[in-house]
């Protein structure tokens, strides 16, 4: 049952995803999320042939837009590794939102595109706000080169306080599959899955509706044929003898997603997924990759809901190490049985892995395989991330 605060998307957008230093190499963070969140404003406020949820207000009057038509009163962005400040900000204006939408950043890094969403959620369930977009955008390519005052690089924030682990991401990956029994055989076979979805998936035309063209750019482009005996040949990328291999896991990647969020009471009809509920939780951070375990347990748990009511599952993979030590773990096969059921069009790895952003591109996915694909009313899609440090972020969505 629905109430009239519960928050529901209705517009979801992404910009395809480019591989750092390739595509998007020149293209600054804060203009990736104002194509978004352009594209989700314009989407909300629609077309005028249909009553929608700005009906008579038109993409050039956002900016005069009252609250009362449901103007956007916030934009919410997650982003790791930008210019620093307020990328949200500078991303609403650039947009062409007006000076009236303020915008805030937020880090929880390859969670921060899913937390973004949560965070706009909270403040329309609790009647704050009428209109949120959300999201995550990032620039791998343009991100700053960061040093000390002594000019020594500074490499990356700690995840982790001194005392405890604080692996990196490949490292990390590396220990959870050899902790949770993933062969290299099931990463390459998972790797090559992926791809295949996705190339699969590209010449369909399913990516077509949910991205947002970038100058000359309007595809993926990093999804291909991967032959397994290519793949067997790569070496360890992180851990000499290792399973995790540049070609089983995720690249840096250039990239920005976002959701446009409002009250049930003002979804005049249209369809959309509504958040259910989200979950966040921490666990050992030398196994940082395990997050989205105990995150998805608590989030059915919470909402009384078994994984086998879920019809669409979303994982930011950033390794086939941690995806298939996840998907383990909860009971799912996306390697047989669940392969429809589990980024059924591909998911990081063919993709891409804009930290950012990732979160909230599984959720237009989510989007675009629930809500543009006319799934029925009340069929479920989950999303989830593992995060750096040891935490995992999940969030259940219905269609509404």
């Amino acid at each position: 049952m629905t109430g009239p605060h519960d928050p529901v998307i209705v517009a979801a957008r992404r910009t395809p995803i480019g591989t750092a230093g390739h595509a998007f190499k020149t293209v600054t963070v804060d203009a990736l999320a104002a194509a978004v969140i352009g594209a989700v404003a314009r989407d909300a406020v629609g077309d005028g042939r249909t009553p929608t949820l700005l009906d008579g207000v038109g993409p050039g009057d956002l900016s005069r837009a009252h609250v009362t038509q449901a103007s956007a009163e916030d934009v919410v962005l997650g982003n790791c590794m930008g210019p620093g400040g307020n990328v949200a900000r500078v991303a609403a204006l650039r947009a062409g939102l007006g000076e009236g939408v303020p915008g805030v950043t937020v880090d929880r890094q390859c969670g921060s595109g899913l937390a973004a969403i949560l965070i706009a959620a909270q403040a329309v369930r609790s009647g704050d706000m009428e209109f949120v977009i959300a999201g995550g955008a990032e620039s791998a390519s343009t991100a700053p080169v960061r040093a000390f005052r002594d000019g020594s690089p500074y490499e990356r924030a700690p995840f982790a306080p001194e005392g405890h682990p604080d692996p990196d991401m490949g490292e990390a990956a590396e220990a959870l599959g050899a902790a949770r029994g993933v062969s290299r055989e099931r990463q390459d076979s998972y790797a090559a899955a992926s791809h295949a979805k996705a190339v699969d998936a590209r010449a369909a035309g399913r990516f077509a509706a949910e991205i947002v063209p970038v100058g000359e750019h309007s595809s993926d482009q990093r999804p291909r044929t991967l032959r397994p005996a290519t793949l067997a040949r790569l070496p360890g990328a992180f851990v000499p003898g290792g399973a995790v291999t540049a070609g089983n896991c995720s690249p840096n990647s250039d990239g920005a997603a976002a959701v446009a969020v409002v009250p049930e009471r003002l979804r005049d009809g249209r369809p959309g997924l509504r958040l259910v509920a989200g979950a966040v939780v921490g666990c050992d951070p030398a196994l940082p990759g395990w997050g989205p375990v105990p995150a998805v347990r608590r989030l059915l748990a919470r909402t009384g809901t078994s994984l086998e009511r879920v019809a669409a599952v979303e994982i930011v993979e950033a390794f086939a190490a941690q995806t298939l030590a996840v998907t383990d773990a909860l009971g799912l096969d996306p390697l047989g049985a669940d392969a429809g059921r589990v980024c059924a069009d591909g998911g990081a790895i063919a993709l891409g892995h804009p930290w950012g952003a990732s979160g909230a591109v599984v959720v237009t996915r989510l989007f675009s395989r629930l809500v543009r694909a006319g799934a029925p009313r009340g069929t479920l899609g989950l999303a989830t991330a593992a995060v750096g440090g040891g935490l995992g972020v999940a969030a259940l969505f219905e269609v509404v």
